[in-house]
Formats: C-alpha cells, structure tokens, sequence
C-alpha cells in the first residue's frame, strides 16, 4: 500500500496532525472578554437583593396590614363567642393515631361480645366462634344437596370465544 504525504510531512495515522499546535493559533482574540461578566454577574446579584429585600418588606406590611384589619373588623355582638370552624370535611389534625384508635376499637370488637341494637336482640361475637359456628350448622354450602334426584346432564358448554359467554350446543 502506498502512503500518501501531503507536503513535506509524512503521517502515521489521521491523529498525528494534531499532536502540535500549529504556530500562531493559539485562541480566538473575538472570544468574550471576562470584565463585562463579571460586571454582569455583580449587578445581578445586587438586584436580586434589592427585589428580596423589597418583598420582605411588603410581605411584612401585609401581614400586619391584615392583622390590624381583622381585629378592628369583629361584629360588635360576636365579641364573647369563639372562633368558628370552617365547614367539614377538615382535614386530620393526626391521621396515625386516629388510625391506630380506629384499627384497636375494630379489634376489639372482632374479637369481644356485645350488642349492636339492644332493641332487635342483635349481638355481635368474637370472630373465632363465629366461623366455628358457621362450621357446626353448615351454613356454607352454595344449595341444598338433593340426593334423591341424580344431577342432570347439561347439553350446552362454554365455547373457546368470548372468555365463555357464549354457549353452545356439544356435539356428539
């Protein structure tokens, strides 16, 4: 194979031509100069201290603006009653331990006897003796076992389509 030279120079690989910096190039004198900046840089930080130290002081202004106001704004004959809550539903002031409350009383009732209306004689039992009585008086069977009558042959089936929606007549 033959290598190609340009000029005078000969290179080994593509990379080579850029191992030196050529003479005279050193930067670009149109390059951004760093005075302006930094100028810039230093305006912007003050203005930004001025815009938040004038909010500061409106937001001051505004709040004792507003606390004078509702003061002053009492209706004469509301004077001696309490402040008034906002119409529910308000928010939890402390969900975990209401939470907790709740999820305790629950067990407890699960797990304890007493009434839930005196006055139609329903109560309610521990959660345990109630499956074991369940159990006793077989009260979980779909229907009625028939045994005298043998079940009946059924000539229709669900069909592969319509995830067994549609029935259809077995073939025989």
């Amino acid at each position: 194979m033959a290598e190609h030279a340009h000029g005078a120079l000969a290179h080994s690989s593509a990379d080579d031509q850029y191992l030196e910096t050529p003479p005279g190039s050193t930067y670009e004198h149109t390059d951004a100069h760093a005075g302006p900046m930094v100028k810039f840089a230093i305006w912007l930080v003050i203005a930004a201290i001025i815009v938040h130290v004038g909010l500061a002081a409106m937001y001051w202004l505004l709040i004792r603006e507003s606390s004078e106001r509702v003061e002053s704004e009492r209706y004469p004959l509301a004077v001696n009653t309490p402040l008034r809550l906002p119409s529910g539903p308000r928010l939890q002031q402390f969900p975990r331990n209401e939470l907790y409350d709740f999820r305790t009383k629950e067990e407890a009732e699960l797990h304890s006897y007493g009434w839930v209306d005196k006055n139609a004689g329903t109560v309610h039992i521990p959660i345990e003796d109630a499956m074991r009585l369940m159990l006793e008086r077989n009260a979980l069977t779909s229907r009625p076992q028939d045994t005298a009558k043998p079940a009946e042959q059924v000539d229709v089936f669900p069909s592969d389509s319509s995830s067994g929606r549609v029935m259809e007549k077995r073939r025989q």
